[in-house]
């Protein structure tokens, strides 16, 4: 799945009000001034530098600020989870992902990035799940479409695997295997693959399954743009 501004990208804004009952007793409205927001994306695009130079623990701390200061907003969550994803720490990413779904069902973002952590796991069924989820809360979202065309590229390279790991003799595997392996291939490794050559099958073991591609695939499309905050949070 094709990267995009890692784990990376501006995105659409796809968030609608939360179906909750709102009480202006528990409404602070220090939270909707003009000068608060101002503050807030001030400090989400300070996050996001701080994240471009992979300086991720600085980015953590203002957006734990944030999220301290205004927990209902998703955008300081959502990145938090980014910068979790790409200082390598992916299980809490995971958490971090699977929390603000459990709140904003409705946002996409998450549900892709939730996505390219199962797939980075080989966790594919879990993946697709999520990707299908963003696709039916945004359909317009098309990151989530090319990642699950590519992620059932990946399914179907497996299962070409699985049937040379049964039978070496097996004529038609190896053609479709081939042209998988080339749909997912990066461009200067699919030019290189275009030299003249017969193309050698890897049978290298790699989870989940016992054989792998010879060259891995290029890494599922994350986004790193903060979703949209809803119209209205819930209080």
């Amino acid at each position: 799945m094709r990267p995009s501004a890692f784990l990376l990208i501006a995105l659409l804004a796809v968030a609608a009000p939360l179906a909750h009952a709102q009480s202006a007793a528990t409404s602070d409205p220090r939270e909707f001034t003009e000068a608060a927001r101002r503050v807030y994306a001030d400090s989400l695009k300070e996050a996001r530098v701080l994240l471009a130079e992979k300086k991720y623990n600085e980015a953590i701390t203002v957006l734990d600020r944030l999220s301290a200061e205004r927990p209902r907003e998703p955008q300081a969550r959502f990145l938090r989870g980014v910068a979790l994803s790409d200082s390598g720490k992916s299980t809490e990413a995971v958490l971090v992902f699977q929390a603000l779904l459990g709140e904003y069902p409705e946002l996409p973002e998450p549900r892709n990035n939730l996505a390219v952590l199962y797939a980075q796991k080989g966790e594919y069924v879990l993946a697709r799940d999520q990707l299908e989820a963003a696709i039916a809360a945004a359909p317009d979202y098309t990151i989530a479409y090319e990642n699950l065309g590519d992620l059932y590229a990946r399914m179907a390279a497996i299962q070409y695997e699985k049937v040379l790991a049964r039978d070496a003799r097996n004529r038609s595997a190896p053609v479709k295997l081939k042209l998988v392996r080339d749909a997912l291939a990066p461009p200067a490794a699919a030019a290189a693959a275009a030299a003249p050559a017969t193309p050698a099958v890897s049978m290298s073991p790699a989870p989940p399954v016992t054989t792998a591609p010879a060259a891995a695939p290029p890494a599922p499309a994350a986004v790193t743009a903060a979703p949209a905050a809803p119209a209205a949070a819930p209080r």
